[in-house]
């Protein structure tokens, strides 16, 4: 297999790098891209040096497969001149999500919905992500009616200069400001720019996205995001009802034989998830787990999950392998 992945300098390409040597795919040849001013410069992958390549450079070597991981404007420039080529595409920005002739991938969720003929890939929200792992399954045997989310997301998530607005701030130095107020022991009820509706773009991906994933489109579900002082690991809080009356143990058994998820739901011992214990791992981990007393079938979770790992970098090396595994890369 020959490899592209555009974006490699940034935070969620260097750990697309990790934990393609993590699994030890093969990958016959290995083209890094990034930016204009990182064009000409190397790094080091699977300890072989390499040296940072145009993207027209690479459109023109024709890999088999591209990561996308350099935002939606790159995305949209040069997507579908990758796709002509014949070179399969998985984008990790928000360019093609929402696209009803791009498909939305969560392989253990509709993984199989993937053919030959998909050339453009979407890898949807990192929060996203997270929430449709627990769902799903849920879903499937309950049928859900309503969904409630409030996100506590790191500043990860924003990329570089969210984190170094944090690390900064954290040292009582002046910072370039990547959000609109101070983040260091603070809490900013705004992830990404505010649309007319008054929701955020992050909460609109949430809501927009979930119901792609899922195939519910008369889904009842309403969001709010809140970018916190975490550097990484986003976690959230989520208030299901379901069409079918449920059992608790029933709940827990779905949720702890769902692969990609881990249950940590023991109060007894004060075990329950945090982004701390997320940290560089790709499960999606769920817990505190109870009644809602206030509503028929109703259920309350709190979600965590790495945001750079099962968030974003692991999901689309999970594509990747998908389309390995079931010869979807050969044209």
């Amino acid at each position: 297999m020959n490899l592209a992945i555009v974006g490699v300098t940034g935070m969620v390409g260097r750990v697309l790098l990790k934990i393609l040597e993590e699994k030890k795919i093969f990958i016959k040849n290995f083209y890094p891209v990034a930016s204009t001013k990182s064009i000409g410069k190397t790094i080091f992958f699977n300890k072989k040096k390499y040296r940072i390549l145009s993207l027209k450079e690479v459109l023109d070597l024709k890999p088999d497969v591209a990561i996308f991981s350099a935002g939606a404007e790159i995305s949209k420039k040069w997507a579908l001149k990758f796709a002509k080529k014949g070179i399969k595409l998985i984008d990790n920005s928000s360019a093609w999500r929402m696209d009803k002739s791009k498909k939305l991938i969560v392989p253990e969720i509709n993984g199989e919905l993937l053919s030959q003929k998909d050339k453009i890939i979407a890898n949807p929200n990192c929060s996203t992500i997270q929430l449709v792992m627990v769902l799903n399954p849920l879903n499937i045997k309950y049928k859900l009616k309503r969904v409630i989310i409030s996100t506590y997301q790191s500043v990860t998530g924003s990329g570089k200069k969210g984190l170094d607005q944090l690390l900064t701030e954290e040292k009582c130095l002046k910072s370039n400001k990547n959000f609109y107020y101070k983040i260091n022991k603070n809490a900013i009820p705004q992830c990404d720019i505010f649309e007319i509706s008054g929701y955020s773009k992050e909460e609109l991906k949430l809501i927009n996205e979930t119901k792609k994933i899922l195939n519910l489109s008369r889904l009842k579900i309403t969001a709010t995001s809140v970018r916190i002082p975490v550097i990484g690991g986003h976690s959230e809080c989520v208030n299901l009802t379901f069409k079918k009356d449920f059992e608790m143990k029933e709940i827990r058994d779905l949720l702890l034989k769902y692969p990609g998820l881990k249950l940590m739901d023991n109060l007894k011992k004060n075990i329950y998830p945090m982004p701390i214990l997320s940290e560089n791992n790709d499960n999606v981990f769920v817990g505190r787990i109870r009644r809602d007393f206030s509503q028929k079938r109703s259920l309350n979770l709190w979600i965590v999950s790495d945001n750079l790992r099962k968030g974003s970098a692991t999901n689309a090396i999970q594509i990747l392998e998908f389309l390995k595994k079931k010869n979807l890369l050969i044209n």
